[in-house]
């Protein structure tokens, strides 16, 4: 499903991996609080990311991306103050940059 095989949403995003360079599996804990949203994908992943407040205090939000990870659903620009990848040789220390969420359930055809 999420290389694209089942097409549909999957299948455009698809287009924008080179090479996949292996497949884990490991336990997944993701926690939604308010404006806040944490994750951690075993020893391999964390994320923790605040909402950014508009104007208005309410969520600061953009819609009808083409590219957004779940069509039709507007996705929360946050910022992430923690976010790091350690697997395959990369280390990627994104904590400090930007982030998005959105509602999601994936499901197969």
């Amino acid at each position: 499903m999420f290389g694209g095989q089942s097409g549909g949403h999957f299948a455009l995003l698809a287009g924008f991996i080179g090479e996949v360079l292996g497949i884990n599996t490991a336990a997944i804990d993701y926690k939604a609080d308010g404006k806040s949203r944490s994750l951690t994908v075993g020893n391999l992943a964390t994320m923790e990311v605040q909402a950014i407040d508009g104007d208005d205090g309410s969520e600061v939000m953009i819609s009808n991306n083409p590219l957004g990870v779940v069509p039709g659903e507007p996705m929360v620009v946050a910022k992430a103050s923690q976010l790091a990848y350690h697997d395959h040789g990369m280390d990627w220390e994104l904590s400090g940059k930007n982030a998005f969420y959105s509602p999601f359930a994936y499901k197969g055809p």
